[in-house]
């Protein structure tokens, strides 16, 4: 348990001071879409999905998140099936159609490899459709083919190490740690850009606990303003 939570506090802190430029500027990003009543979509394939669901309809979460979830490219409907789709080419243009997203919008790809086709596709879509995007990605992937961080408008980098797990277990590892990096920064750039609107003037579109004394009510509030805007509210 301390050597994992040793790898997990080292890669976040990683971050914390190599990454500090590109999370000014992708919280800047975050701040001129919500100042604009704009969105903030999130794209992942597999596990890094996960952030995306993290970031959506959630205490704390901004509202403006819209999560670009495919199914076939998502655990739940056949795992395995979707390590293969990742990986075949002419699937995310389609599913980049279905989001929604619009001129003022941001968009976020998230893949720790950086290199299979949908991540890819998805970015290249976006930057060809006039979105500004944002990349979370790692450069440990750099000599396996990535190109991600190379193309994004605003590229993060996780620090990933590449196979992702990090605790020996005879001769295999366990203990990946992309998760925990993905969601750092993007709930990061997220906070700070909500703090950024607030700073200009514009109140941020904020969630709150449906557990807590008036919570629900402000959500109804919160659900009224983005229905129809966002796919998967």
């Amino acid at each position: 348990m301390s050597q994992y939570l040793d790898s997990i506090v080292g890669i976040l802190s990683r971050i914390e001071a190599e990454e500090a430029g590109p999370l000014d500027r992708a919280s800047d990003a975050v701040a001129d879409v919500i100042c604009r009543d704009g969105l903030v979509h999130v794209f992942g394939c597999g596990h890094s999905h996960l952030a995306a669901l993290d970031t959506f309809y959630r205490a704390g979460g901004l509202a403006c998140v819209s999560p670009a979830l495919d199914e076939d490219l998502m655990l739940h409907d056949g795992a395995a099936k979707s390590s293969r789709m990742e990986k075949m080419p002419g699937i995310a243009a389609e599913a980049y159609r279905r989001q929604g997203v619009g001129d003022g919008d941001l968009f976020v790809v998230i893949s720790a490899s950086g290199k299979n086709a949908a991540p890819v596709e998805m970015l290249r879509t976006a930057k060809s459709s006039g979105v500004k995007t944002v990349v979370i990605s790692s450069s440990a992937y750099r000599a396996h083919g990535a190109v991600l961080l190379d193309e994004a408008d605003i590229a993060i980098d996780c620090k990933v190490p590449y196979g992702d797990a990090v605790i020996d277990v005879g001769a295999a590892k366990m203990g990946g740690l992309s998760t925990y990096a993905s969601l750092f920064i993007l709930n990061s750039m997220l906070i700070d850009g909500a703090r950024k609107a607030e700073a200009r003037g514009v109140p941020p579109p904020i969630y709150t606990s449906g557990n807590v004394e008036g919570g629900t009510a402000k959500n109804v509030a919160l659900e009224k303003r983005y229905f129809g805007r966002i796919r998967r509210l």
